[in-house]
């Protein structure tokens, strides 16, 4: 398939979509067409701009918070035997558990604010470039360390040339996963408790029956997290200009 003719498949989806509806009779609270979804987010801009931002905002920072944290730890864990033996299950052990059954317990200990949110984000987002990065810094070809071991290179002459440039797409890529959950892990702690926010915006239009409503904040939430993906992909493609 082409570029050319990939718009046009989403055209005739969403066709699809609005004549089914229509000819089905669908109620609107059970599956609204698209023109009305577009019509309720042009109705409700403002509110929906307002909660876009905000869940945009904890997204951000918690992405970042998570991303300070990864690098130091996927270091320590890659050339550290003692600590990868140690931090590793841990860090395995806090990844497993679901964040939806750990949300309530940040939003009892933080309250309601931004906080919680934040650090849900982060405990989402983290991993994903954490094991990425240790990879990354593990996949240097061994011929290519015993070269520069041969030279007499200094360990930090090795990490910064040469561990470095191999774990860069490898940072990329955990960070692309890490994004698209970082969005989820903002919704999460947005459904548990909060007072805005596109997931707070979802959950109230549902129990009210805005429908439209809903799917509208949700389609704001995907475009979120594909220009959130996008921007990463755009920064990579200038930064690790050798691997692409």
């Amino acid at each position: 398939m082409s570029r050319a003719t990939t718009p046009l498949v989403y055209v005739v989806l969403v066709l699809l979509w609005e004549t089914s509806v229509r000819y089905l009779h669908v109620p609107t609270w059970i599956l609204p067409p698209p023109s009305l979804i577009v019509t309720t987010a042009m109705n409700w801009a403002p509110d929906l701009a307002y909660n876009s931002w905000i869940t945009i905002e904890e997204t951000v920072i918690g992405f970042i918070l998570g991303l300070i944290l990864s690098l130091p730890l996927a270091i320590a864990i890659a050339f550290t035997v003692v600590l990868r033996r140690i931090l590793y299950p841990i860090l395995l052990a806090l990844q497993s558990v679901p964040k939806v059954a750990l949300a309530p317990l940040v939003i009892l200990w933080l309250g309601i604010g931004t906080a919680p949110k934040i650090v849900i984000v982060v405990l989402v987002s983290f991993f994903p470039i954490l094991v990425n990065v240790v990879a990354g810094l593990e996949a240097v070809p061994r011929p290519m360390l015993d070269l520069m071991h041969s030279l007499k290179a200094p360990e930090p002459v090795i990490f910064r040339r040469l561990r470095v440039p191999f774990a860069m797409p490898y940072l990329f890529t955990g960070c692309k996963i890490a994004i698209t959950f970082a969005v989820i892990g903002a919704v999460i702690g947005e459904f548990v408790a909060a007072q805005e926010g596109l997931g707070y915006t979802i959950l109230i239009s549902t129990a009210q029956s805005l429908t439209p409503l809903a799917f509208a904040a949700i389609f704001l939430l995907t475009i979120i997290s594909i220009v959130f993906f996008y921007i990463i992909e755009f920064v990579e493609r200038r930064l690790v200009t050798w691997h692409l």
